[in-house]
């Protein structure tokens, strides 16, 4: 009786400390759990700079308000909430009729608007509801009268009145087309949206805004229209960013390789070059102040997650959580501002820091539990 007693508890004893090892994995914390809680306290502060009436932030511009409404539609769906869906019906009212607003989300800057017309697909995505997804499609028509063909055989203007073509406008145009075309009712739009979006790649592609190192320059100098070149100024993060998320809704709408194969280039490069020694990323020079650059990253830090969630890369996982552990330890005041400097130290308090450093917790936490899948 005693021999199988304890020839019992040795065959036992095995199962049941692997089974109570894996209960404490299970318990502990991990990080991407981290990352879901740090964007919880992230997003409550960042709604204290929303306006109900102007359905806009405080403290950051009109554009800097589409990619907030952005990071809380993705927060949104990574921790499974509703609750923030009357903000996003409010501002779909308020932020075309208030005094700082404009209707159809349609001003002087095509980039502006490209960022609302994502912003109200993010939303569909989240809600199914029509309204958001046809208030992009309003936006992507006036988007077109942009396009131009005489000055550097194609793409869109960066503005109405000062004549300019840069990245941002032309990945935001492509990002919108691809979208609009994998969420098209109707096959006849579907194919229009397609054709606008290849023919912006094609264009892009060519254009020589991508450079020998895989990154994306600010823009084109297009002081002699017929033979526009790379105009050698800042690899912006928000320019290597945008064109992973488009070229991913590209490739879902019309599969091609090749677009994988430039996306994977561009982000293995951004996370090379555009990160310091811990793998934090930082612009290309030492600008940070105006409404404009604290932006940027986020939008990097969230289409990067948009790649990785369709082709799974290790680095683009490891980038996710290095940048989301770093914001909390060193960027980070006691009432959980998260300011510009993603490896410290903490600067300063705006909606644009704080929606910036929001989408990069968010994909911290969205990558995480794709790999635990």
């Amino acid at each position: 009786m005693t021999l199988f007693r304890t020839n019992s508890i040795a065959r036992i004893l095995p199962a049941f400390l692997s089974a109570c090892m894996a209960a404490q994995a299970f318990a502990a914390p991990s990080a991407d759990n981290a990352a879901r809680k740090h964007a919880h306290e992230a997003v409550n502060v960042l709604q204290q700079w929303y306006t109900p009436q102007s359905g806009l932030y405080r403290t950051t511009g009109w554009w800097n308000s589409a990619n907030a409404i952005t990071a809380l539609a993705n927060y949104s769906r990574m921790s499974h909430t509703k609750k923030y869906l009357p903000i996003f019906a409010n501002t779909l009212h308020a932020a075309q009729t208030g005094h700082d607003g404009f209707p159809g989300f349609i001003n002087d800057y095509y980039d502006d608007e490209g960022w609302w017309a994502l912003a109200w697909i993010d939303v569909y995505d989240l809600t199914g509801k029509t309204e958001y997804l046809q208030a992009a499609g309003s936006i992507f028509d006036n988007m077109q009268k942009g396009w131009e063909t005489e000055t550097c055989g194609g793409g869109v203007w960066w503005s109405k009145k000062s004549k300019d073509k840069n990245a941002i406008e032309n990945e935001l145009f492509l990002a919108v087309a691809a979208s609009l075309a994998n969420r098209a009712k109707m096959p006849e739009d579907r194919q229009r949206y397609l054709s606008w979006a290849q023919k912006e790649w094609v264009w892009f592609r060519d254009s020589g805004m991508i450079n020998g190192e895989h990154l994306v320059n600010d823009g084109l100098n297009i002081s002699n229209p017929a033979h526009c070149t790379n105009n050698g100024k800042a690899t912006w993060s928000y320019n290597q960013g945008v064109i992973l998320g488009a070229l991913v809704e590209l490739n879902k709408a019309a599969p091609d390789p090749a677009l994988t194969e430039t996306a994977s280039a561009i982000a293995h490069a951004a996370i090379e070059h555009l990160v310091d020694g811990q793998g934090v990323l930082h612009e290309p020079n030492g600008a940070h102040t105006g409404g404009d650059v604290p932006q940027f990253k986020g939008i990097f830090s969230r289409n990067l997650m948009l790649l990785n969630n369709a082709f799974p890369d290790d680095r683009y996982q490891a980038f996710a959580r290095a940048n989301a552990e770093s914001i909390w330890a060193k960027d980070r005041d006691a009432a959980n501002h998260l300011g510009f400097w993603w490896a410290g130290p903490f600067d300063l308090a705006d909606a644009a820091r704080q929606s910036s450093a929001l989408d990069a917790l968010t994909a911290a936490a969205v990558v995480g539990r794709a790999k635990h899948r």
